[in-house]
């Protein structure tokens, strides 16, 4: 039986045929999820019980100690990996609840109520300077590469949107994400997300001790260019664990300056954003959101993990072992 290739996402004119095979026109049917993401309103910022350990940043904003010990010992493993479980349960929970119509001020509050359930603080809130972050969870939909603040719009049938959660708890971050679709996204965007997926995954599997980290690099820029997709330069994985962002730096793309060698005990995030267009970003006014320079999508996946003897052991990986997120092929078992 003969096949036929959707049409592009970024080549469909109004009048064509939609993707998704309706029978309606492209602009009465999906055109409105290719349309520019808009900033909508930011609700006020949501409290948190003063029972609650903080961060040092909590109250007045601020960044990271950067001096905190890249090798971690087994106590701050082990709190490491509690919260990292936690954590994934709350992005799981959180993905979970994604669908048209839902604003992403509503999965905000939903995560903040889950971190604070969950007895943590969610990392995001009031982190950074000038201004700091407002809210609980990061949204990014569409062309938002990261750092999305959730807001009044509504997600529509056909964007992506990755969340990106971290929580802090027992003195120490888990940081995670996913990106899923919402609805019926088409199937350029379905490619991109599992191949961000898979990316992640190769880069997770090039952690190894004594290697440099530009092998991650290497690993995913190889892959997502072979997939005719780009690399997002200007955002990086990090170390973590009593602070939020420490050394080392996770380049997700092959330079050789990244030579740090990597050490049993050491603890990253390994979270590439991959583009199907430019990987240049800019940055919106709110001195926050980072969109790509031609508006075409991006997806993310992110875990942090130790490095082992042998490896990586995945600090936030859920507990029923699967990822989060619409990345995985029909079958996989971490899909």
């Amino acid at each position: 039986m003969a096949t036929t290739t959707p049409t592009p996402l970024a080549k469909m004119r109004p009048n064509d045929p939609c993707w998704c095979g309706s029978g309606n026109k492209f602009k009465r049917c999906h055109k409105a999820a290719t349309d520019r993401v808009v900033a909508g309103t930011i609700s006020e910022r949501r409290p948190v019980p003063s029972e609650i350990e903080r961060p040092h940043y909590a109250e007045h904003g601020g960044t990271d100690d950067r001096n905190e010990p890249m090798v971690k010992d087994a106590d701050t493993l082990e709190r490491m990996r509690r919260t990292g479980r936690a954590a994934a349960e709350i992005l799981r929970q959180v993905g979970e609840a994604i669908e048209p119509g839902i604003t992403t001020d509503e999965l905000d509050a939903l995560c903040h109520r889950l971190c604070i359930e969950a007895g943590g603080y969610p990392s995001p809130l009031n982190y950074g300077t000038d201004p700091p972050f407002p809210k609980s969870v990061c949204t990014s939909v569409n062309e938002v590469i990261c750092h999305g603040i959730p807001d009044s719009r509504p997600l529509r049938d056909g964007d992506i949107v990755n969340l990106d959660v971290t929580l802090f708890r027992e003195g120490v971050h888990g940081d995670t994400n996913a990106t899923w679709a919402v609805g019926t996204a088409d199937p350029e965007s379905l490619r991109l997300i599992r191949v961000t997926r898979e990316c992640t995954q190769l880069g997770i599997e090039a952690v190894a001790p004594g290697r440099p980290v530009s092998d991650i690099g290497r690993a995913i820029q190889d892959h997502a260019e072979a997939a005719g997709f780009g690399v997002v330069r200007a955002f990086v994985g990090h170390g973590v664990g009593r602070e939020f962002h420490t050394p080392p730096e996770i380049l997700h793309y092959f330079h050789p300056r990244a030579d740090q060698r990597m050490e049993p005990g050491m603890t990253f995030t390994i979270e590439p954003m991959i583009a199907v267009g430019a990987w240049q970003q800019k940055l919106w006014s709110d001195g926050w959101t980072a969109s790509t320079v031609d508006g075409k999508r991006t997806a993310q996946f992110e875990h942090t993990l130790v490095v082992t003897d042998d490896g990586a052991e995945l600090l936030t990986l859920h507990p029923d072992g699967r990822w989060s997120g619409d990345g995985g092929q029909p079958g996989d078992p971490l899909g």
